[in-house]
């Protein structure tokens, strides 16, 4: 009996999808905009996003100017956001408020363009523009709207954010170092260490900056050498100042006896 109403229910379960799949496609392709417009919303309902945000998409350009434009340029877009087509859906939300400036839906709408910047920026690896735009986004929401009741998400993803922008500007600056390119590695990190004094990567940026001036240095031909040294000295006087249990605290020690050493090749010996 119990595997009898099991088939019974499956089978209910898909014919009304097969009714459902079918009225769609005789909507999607008519043109009658009323039916499209109560089908999105049915399927919106429903939470099947991607089906409604076809209609929407259809129907959109019927209703500017209208009381529903409104209500369907804000769906259509949370409908793109749902099924995570983050591009569009930054663009229709950033469109929902200059049309629609007014609107009680406008604060949503900006924090959810935010989120779509924020989840894109996680796609690049080393380029900082969706970072960086997912942050202006995300400020300007925190700016214009401190009461909502969205703002510690908000702050949460600046600060994430924030992180990944140093972290990001940091293994740019580092590759220098890395592909031992060491007279730009000392200036990249030099230049993110003014940039972000008080970020989490500065102690590793110091210390990379002093390797780049040590294998700088003691490679050097002669004539340049002594300048070199004394400049990779000056950085690791400034790297043990700030971090003087530093992980890199013996290695960085050995190096320095190195340049020490060098460096007393250049003082002149007394005649006796």
């Amino acid at each position: 009996m119990i595997n009898k109403l099991q088939t019974f229910f499956v089978a209910l379960v898909g014919f009304l999808m097969i009714s459902s799949c079918s009225d769609y496609q005789k909507v999607l392709k008519n043109e009658d905009v009323k039916a499209k417009y109560e089908m999105a919303q049915l399927l919106y309902e429903q939470e099947d996003y991607k089906r409604a945000s076809r209609l929407y998409e259809q129907i959109l350009p019927r209703y500017r100017g209208k009381p529903q434009g409104e209500r369907i340029t804000f769906f259509y877009a949370n409908s793109l956001l749902k099924t995570k087509d983050y591009f569009l859906a930054a663009y229709q939300f950033e469109t929902f408020q200059k049309a629609f400036p007014k609107s009680d839906k406008v604060a949503e709408a900006l924090y959810n363009e935010a989120y779509c910047y924020f989840v894109e920026s996680a796609v690049f690896s080393l380029d900082q523009s969706p970072t960086v735009q997912a942050l202006d986004k995300l400020q300007e929401f925190i700016n214009r709207h401190p009461e909502s009741e969205l703002m510690p998400e908000a702050n949460n993803m600046a600060q994430e954010l924030q992180y990944t922008l140093e972290k990001k500007a940091f293994e740019i600056a580092k590759q220098y170092n890395t592909i031992r390119d060491y007279k730009a590695a000392i200036v990249s990190l030099n230049s993110f260490i003014s940039s972000y004094p008080g970020t989490p990567f500065r102690e590793d940026a110091l210390f990379y900056q002093f390797e780049s001036s040590y294998y700088l240095g003691v490679n050097s031909v002669q004539s340049k050498k002594l300048e070199r040294l004394k400049n990779a000295q000056k950085i690791y006087d400034k790297f043990v100042e700030y971090y003087p249990e530093s992980e890199y605290a013996k290695k960085s020690s050995k190096m320095m006896q190195t340049i020490a050493e060098e460096i007393t090749k250049f003082v002149p010996t007394k005649k006796s």
